[in-house]
């Protein structure tokens, strides 16, 4: 499939500390590198899904691609143009393609608002193409999400989380765009909703030839609906490549502990598990060598001198580790 969206050697960097707080501390780079060299493309039609635990910087991609925090260097390409260094009026018609689904399914809704007003604000931001009348698009859209008409006037306090979440959906999907940025998509549903609102985003994207960048730390997620999947830690990728080889074999340390992570359903079922020893370390003292060579049991004194490129391998991925588990 062709290329929709690209990301070469992306890093954001931001203040730890004000000038002169840094100048009298002598502090010559008073920087954080929230992401820090990450290079990704996103297929047209596919489900992208990028994984790491707090912190690790996934958020602050999904933001700089929306054009909502600018990158200290590298560039983000969609459809073939640089998004990077455009103004905001510049960038506007980008945003009509380009759409985000908030964390939190009913925080991310204004209260003082009905369904029908929430669903159609980005056509009168963005003004309404084509002539399009509201009220249907407000109806078409609720109908393309699964929800009755009755749900127009009510507000976001009065709907459950799978509706706010539909609700959601719906907003997103109201410029008719090509990518969804999905900022946890199933966070605050319970299991039985959260496999109703995957089914949903899988529907849609078969339907509307959708792109999703999923942004989750939830392994299940992602096995269930995403082609590729790349994991983030310290704000660099340490492995990308396709979600069932991924899954299937684990090749660096850090995924195989996120995967023995994930809670198993038969209590029958013993596994070695990879415990991730101690915290993450700050961003303003990144460990030398591999950055995660600081909690992972397999380090070497290599690992602690040089640090890892990212290489392809011959299964499709790619991994930033010395020795690679698979």
């Amino acid at each position: 499939m062709p290329t929709l969206l690209e990301v070469d050697r992306l890093r954001v960097r931001f203040r730890s500390l004000g000038a002169l707080r840094a100048l009298i501390a002598g502090v010559r780079d008073p920087f954080i590198d929230a992401v820090l060299d990450v290079s990704l493309a996103v297929a047209i039609g596919e489900v992208f899904a990028l994984v790491g635990e707090s912190g690790s910087g996934k958020t602050t991609l999904a933001r700089s691609i929306l054009g909502l925090i600018r990158p200290s260097a590298g560039e983000i390409r969609f459809r073939g143009r640089a998004l990077t260094g455009l103004s905001d009026r510049a960038l506007k018609p980008f945003r009509r393609e380009i759409a985000l689904m908030a964390q939190d399914p009913v925080a991310g809704l204004s209260p003082r608002l009905t369904v029908r007003a929430l669903v159609t604000e980005p056509l009168r931001i963005h003004g309404s193409r084509g002539g399009r009348d509201c009220e249907a698009e407000a109806r078409r859209l609720l109908a393309l999400v699964g929800l009755p008409e009755r749900l127009l006037g009510a507000y976001p306090h009065q709907l459950s989380g799978g509706q706010a979440r539909r609700v959601g959906v719906a907003r997103a999907l109201a410029l008719d765009p090509a990518l969804i940025i999905a900022d946890e998509p199933t966070a605050g549903l319970d299991v039985s909703v959260q496999g109703e609102v995957l089914n949903l985003l899988a529907s849609l994207r078969d339907r509307l030839s959708l792109a999703y960048l999923i942004v989750t730390h939830n392994l299940p997620v992602v096995r269930h609906v995403s082609d590729r999947m790349a994991i983030m830690y310290l704000g660099r990728l340490v492995e990308l490549g396709p979600t069932t080889v991924i899954l299937a074999r684990p090749a660096h340390p850090y995924t195989a502990a996120l995967l023995e992570a994930v809670p198993q359903p038969d209590p029958a079922r013993r596994r070695t598990r990879l415990e991730l020893a101690g915290e993450i370390p700050s961003l303003r003292n990144r460990p030398s060598g591999c950055e995660f060579h600081t909690r992972c049991r397999f380090a070497l004194a290599r690992c602690r001198a040089e640090p890892p490129a990212l290489r392809p391998g011959a299964d499709g991925r790619s991994v930033a580790c010395h020795f690679p588990l698979a």
